[in-house]
């Protein structure tokens, strides 16, 4: 049986509520750390390809980082349907053509996504803006023949979509612990940028109402996630 492989950049940018997710759907998944140096499979192996964060950037000249990139398309030009989750948008942007720039200011904390009226946005999430996590200094450009289905004041690009693979700047898999790990390993990122960006936050402005707010970005995420996960199949033919 296949399954759909996780790559983890770092070792505190892990899978998170995507996992939850997958595990709940009786999706067989692993982890595969880049970070560790572990080899990545052939596309015809996998069942579908899941790329997170990490602090890096898609441009920085990481020996994975072409062998990613090859992986990805070959898994695009095969139908092996890919998600990528901030630097994993990123790189699934690259991957397609598309430009990875740095972004007007840093986002870190929780900021509103608009969804776009379209049919495409409607397919991939619920109808109206939304609150997600974030936490990035970079932005891709929309790769051709993809479609863009979230924005927000501070990112321009959010979210887009071609075929059955979407890519993602903002964090839908983010859990609680995952947001006092990254305050722990980034707080100097944080004091940094808390008096240059109107969309960074202090770790104690990102724990107001979070059982709220987790609980109403995992409504997004099912949603990403059901879709996404349609277009997965396990079976070996």
């Amino acid at each position: 049986m296949k399954r759909v492989v996780i790559c983890r950049y770092a070792p505190h940018e892990g899978p998170g509520y995507f996992a939850t997710y997958l595990t709940r759907a009786r999706i067989p998944w692993s982890i595969l750390k880049l970070d560790e140096g572990e080899a990545l499979p052939r596309a015809e192996e996998i069942a579908g390809l899941a790329m997170m964060g990490g602090p890096m950037s898609a441009n920085d000249e990481l020996s994975w980082i072409p062998p990613m990139l090859a992986l990805v398309r070959e898994s695009v030009a095969g139908d092996v349907p890919v998600i990528g989750h901030c630097l994993g948008g990123q790189l699934l942007a690259r991957a397609l053509g598309a430009t990875v720039t740095r972004n007007p200011v840093k986002e870190i904390g929780w900021g509103e996504i608009d969804v776009l009226d379209t049919s495409v946005s409607s397919d991939w999430s619920p109808a109206g803006a939304f609150l997600s996590y974030h936490w990035h200094g970079e932005t891709f450009s929309i790769p051709e023949g993809a479609h863009r289905i979230w924005s927000s004041a501070h990112c321009g690009n959010q979210a887009f979509v071609i075929g059955p693979h979407v890519g993602m700047q903002c964090h839908v898999e983010i859990t609680a612990e995952m947001i006092d790990t990254w305050c722990e390993t980034g707080a100097d990122e944080i004091e940094r940028n808390v008096s240059r960006s109107p969309a960074v936050q202090r770790p104690e402005e990102m724990r107001e109402n979070l059982d709220e707010r987790l609980a109403a970005l995992r409504r997004v995420a099912d949603y990403v996630y059901a879709r996404w996960t349609a277009g997965v199949r396990t079976d070996s033919t």
